[in-house]
């Protein structure tokens, strides 16, 4: 096919792109500043603002695309602990709501002009804010209110899946993105590795809440199979092993060769981190992934976080 990726150098489309190509896609990549980047990736460059909506409607058009792909966010690494306690506040954040909203309509419109008969779009399914239900939540299970911090991110996140899923596209749920080019790495200067270093990220209080994460390639991989074979929907793209953060923090710490985190009572995280965070790391629940893997047919390099932190991180 002919694909469009839009978001085609970011955490996840540096290594999108060359999956696509590898497998005899045609692939053109949508950046706003970085050409030469996706020319590098084996994509033909497009040079557009994602909330520009001629821009989009005319680098859609030259394109002719079969596929478009939205991988746009803001989020590349930049949150500072600041952005985590008043995530609304976040420019990054704000950022990114707007691409979800405006940059997800302005991409089904201009792929709605050409003909396009394929749109896959990045979603967030890392952690669920849940009263009920188990700790590996379904798609089928309704998203739930998040604290007064996250209300504009969940906003975007379901505006951009109900516009997609009524065009009869595809929204994927991704997990907690780790590996290259991710805020969980061994680059000097990744977010999250710099802050567990550093022994600034606690476990806080029980440490119950539960993450579901994913190496960027296993993404990857299974957003090659969304776009070749995919049936309109929701999917969870997580690993097979949700857990707890008061298990997976110190096994990361190790890897990055850190000291073991702190930790600290949950009133404190309540006046370090702010609420949301605090509720992140306490109380919020993961995903299950099986629904991706039997219709995709999409099979893990790295089914748990313990196997892709120790081996996945280079």
């Amino acid at each position: 096919m002919k694909i469009f990726v839009a978001g085609a150098t970011g955490a996840l489309g540096r290594v999108l792109v060359p999956q696509l190509v590898e497998r005899g896609h045609e692939v053109v990549g949508m950046t706003r500043s970085k050409p030469d980047a996706v020319r590098a990736l084996g994509a033909e460059p497009v040079v557009a603002d994602a909330l520009d909506p001629d821009a989009v409607a005319q680098a859609v058009a030259s394109a002719e695309p079969e596929a478009i792909v939205h991988q746009l966010t803001a989020l590349g690494g930049e949150l500072s602990a600041r952005d985590m306690r008043h995530p609304e506040r976040s420019p990054a954040v704000i950022m990114t709501n707007r691409l979800r909203i405006e940059g997800t309509d302005h991409l089904l419109a201009a792929g709605r002009a050409v003909g396009a008969n394929r749109f896959v779009a990045q979603s967030f399914g890392a952690f669920r804010f849940a009263r009920t239900g188990g700790p590996a939540q379904t798609e089928a299970e309704p998203l739930e209110d998040p604290p007064h911090a996250l209300e504009a991110q969940l906003a975007g996140i379901l505006h951009l899946e109900r516009a997609v899923t009524e065009a009869g596209g595809i929204a994927l749920r991704y997990g907690g993105f780790y590996g290259p080019g991710t805020a969980i790495s061994r680059a000097p200067d990744a977010l999250m590795a710099v802050m567990v270093r550093k022994r600034r990220f606690p476990i806080v209080g029980s440490g119950g809440g539960i993450t579901s994460h994913i190496h960027v390639d296993d993404a990857a991989a299974a957003t090659v199979a969304a776009i070749e074979r995919g049936a309109p929907g929701i999917y969870n793209v997580v690993d097979d092993e949700p857990a707890p953060m008061r298990d997976w923090l110190p096994v990361l710490a190790n890897v990055l060769g850190a000291k073991p985190p702190r930790r600290i009572p949950r009133w404190l995280g309540r006046l370090a981190a702010g609420e949301a965070a605090t509720l992140m790391m306490t109380e919020v629940k993961g995903a299950s992934n099986e629904k991706a893997k039997r219709e995709f047919g999409w099979q893990l390099r790295y089914p748990s976080w313990r196997q892709g932190f120790a081996q996945g991180l280079q």
